[in-house]
């Protein structure tokens, strides 16, 4: 029998990687001249890099700058990341239940293995750059049971995978845009996931 799997968002899911953005986005900045409102940037983080950066920059140099993002992102960004609450206690309660726990961002893939190797948070499978339909189709490709996250359009990648809609209020959308977006189940944070898990692995 097939070993159940769980996927789950990184930034602001596992991790507040705001700082990190921050620190990089000034430093973008910097070497570019632009006066970059990172603080903006951060309570909407979800999109793709690019459509971000081109708040910001003449489409012509937007791919350009959003590489040298990532660039940035190595040393000024990674260090900037910590788990979220409740975060190892969730991925571990998969472990413990046998599951598999996938975790599918928009992040930059190298940088999202980095992320998760600095806040050490061993899970099964990374797959980054990832927006959307993209990440319903990653969730279908694994087999995803349940895909947690924290925006709207988390949501509704994993009710387009046929997954468990789980939502966390940790980023940029509160409950009621969760539940409206198509939760399933909105938890108050990573914290609620163990008991809510062991429940549902019971019950489901």
């Amino acid at each position: 029998m097939a070993p159940l799997v769980v996927g789950f968002d990184l930034d602001m899911t596992l991790i507040d990687s705001r700082p990190g953005i921050i620190a990089t986005l000034d430093a973008l900045g910097s070497e570019t001249g632009v006066a970059i409102d990172a603080a903006l940037v951060v309570s909407r983080l979800g999109p793709k890099l690019e459509e971000e950066m081109a708040n910001w920059y003449p489409a012509e140099h937007v791919d350009t700058v959003s590489d040298r993002f990532r660039e940035l992102y190595t040393d000024l960004g990674v260090p900037g990341c910590s788990l979220l609450p409740g975060a190892i206690d969730s991925v571990d309660a998969v472990a413990t239940a046998g599951g598999r726990t996938v975790v599918v961002t928009a992040k930059y893939e190298p940088n999202a293995r980095k992320c998760l190797e600095h806040v050490g948070l061993e899970v099964d499978v990374v797959v980054g750059w990832r927006w959307g339909p993209g990440k319903a189709t990653t969730l279908t490709e694994h087999g995803a049971a349940v895909y947690v996250g924290d925006t709207t359009s988390d949501m509704a990648a994993a009710r387009t995978a046929a997954a468990l809609a789980v939502g966390v209020p940790t980023g940029p959308h509160p409950a009621e845009e969760l539940r409206g977006a198509g939760a399933d189940v909105v938890l108050d944070s990573l914290h609620g996931f163990p008991p809510w898990f062991a429940d549902w692995s019971r019950t489901g």
